[in-house]
């Protein structure tokens, strides 16, 4: 049964796009943002990572857009030019054959290129990291006088001290009668504060919980082995199973001696850490998303909202630091209810940690072991 109460405000084009999508219903962060959203009311929103957050905004901004209107209307702020160009295709997706025109803006770059590319395309809706496009507006080649709404995705890591001058700016930039929506997996108080004061009048404030969701269905299991030994557990690993893996490592030292270790044992993979060329990033990104290689290493901060369509696993190679790092790394696999196992290696002093985040968390865990290449069950 399709919710069609839910779709009829839409224009025809997007009803056409969400049948083709094969949605059957709209996401309890979807039916409570979008309503709001369409009434032209700021949201501050917290829903975890993979319940639909990006349509939740983008459906009714795609809406909201007059075409007719060659200019920016709306401006879509992410903390990653990885996140920025997701959200983007995604929203090409969803704008194809209509005359609602979008744009990608992202550090790393070439600005002359993106100045042309906006001459030329005057995109009504906007995507960007903040120091791009503010640098943009600086330039005066983004005319904010038009903007009506300015999304922040992921907004618990723009509203940091590295970002929050540069989101404040940009709000201020626009009409006084802007829209503000904020987006995130999770908000801590000292966020949803600085989030409330970007806003003019009071805020929707959505938060969806865990128990609020369709479980997913991810197995969650481990192995146990001492801290040395972890890159050959997860090589072994790799060759007993087929995977479409996103490895997490700590730091961006640990992710290049890993790699290196890997590489040298015969493993194809590739690395996303911020320090990467952007070229490296997307190339690393479209191997995986198109199954060239089993497995992208990545640090947190890189992979953060990241979207891998038929992501098998997530790997902890390094051990998550508290348990919402475990549940944004593993939110990564079984999207959308489809399957996915989250593999933890670890050692025994790990294990007991990983046992009470599992308690935490209200999953079950399996202990695993390697055995003729194979991956069993301990017992």
């Amino acid at each position: 049964m399709k919710d069609q109460e839910f779709l009829s405000s839409f224009q025809p084009f997007l009803q056409e796009k969400w049948e083709e999508a094969g949605f059957e219903a709209p996401t309890g962060i979807q039916k409570k943002a979008i309503p709001a959203i369409l009434e032209g009311g700021d949201v501050i929103a917290k829903s975890p990572t993979g319940t639909g957050k990006t349509l939740a905004y983008l459906l009714p901004l795609i809406e909201k857009i007059d075409p007719s209107k060659p200019h920016i209307q709306a401006v879509v702020l992410a903390s990653s030019q990885e996140l920025v160009m997701q959200i983007f295709e995604e929203a090409q997706k969803w704008t194809k054959g209509s005359d609602v025109k979008v744009g990608s803006f992202i550090g790393g770059a070439n600005v002359k290129r993106q100045v042309e590319k906006l001459k030329k395309n005057r995109p009504h809706i906007a995507f960007g990291t903040p120091g791009r496009v503010n640098e943009l507006i600086k330039m005066k080649k983004f005319k904010m006088h038009e903007v009506k709404t300015i999304v922040i995705d992921e907004g618990d890591q723009l509203l940091i001290p590295e970002h929050i001058s540069t989101v404040q700016d940009i709000i201020k930039s626009s009409l006084s009668e802007r829209q503000v929506l904020l987006f995130s997996a999770t908000l801590a108080g000292k966020s949803e504060q600085l989030a409330d004061d970007l806003m003019s009048g009071a805020p929707h404030i959505f938060k969806i919980e865990r128990d609020e969701l369709t479980a997913a269905k991810v197995e969650h299991i481990y192995f146990v082995c001492e801290g040395r030994e972890k890159l050959d557990v997860l090589r072994k690993f790799l060759h007993a199973e087929k995977v479409k893996a996103l490895g997490f490592v700590r730091d961006i030292g640990n992710l290049v001696v890993a790699a290196e270790k890997l590489e040298y044992k015969g493993i194809s993979l590739g690395v996303l850490h911020s320090e990467a060329k952007k070229e490296e990033r997307a190339t690393a990104l479209k191997m995986l998303r198109k199954g060239d290689i089993p497995l992208l290493l990545a640090t947190d901060v890189a992979a953060r909202g990241l979207d891998v369509e038929g992501l098998t696993h997530v790997i902890h190679v390094d051990f998550p630091q508290d348990v919402t790092q475990y549940t944004h790394r593993s939110g990564r696999t079984g999207r959308g209810g489809k399957e996915g196992t989250v593999v933890s290696i670890v050692t025994q002093r790990e294990e007991r940690t990983l046992k009470q985040f599992a308690k935490e968390m209200n999953v079950s865990l399996t202990k695993k072991v390697l055995s003729r290449g194979k991956v069993v069950d301990e017992n």
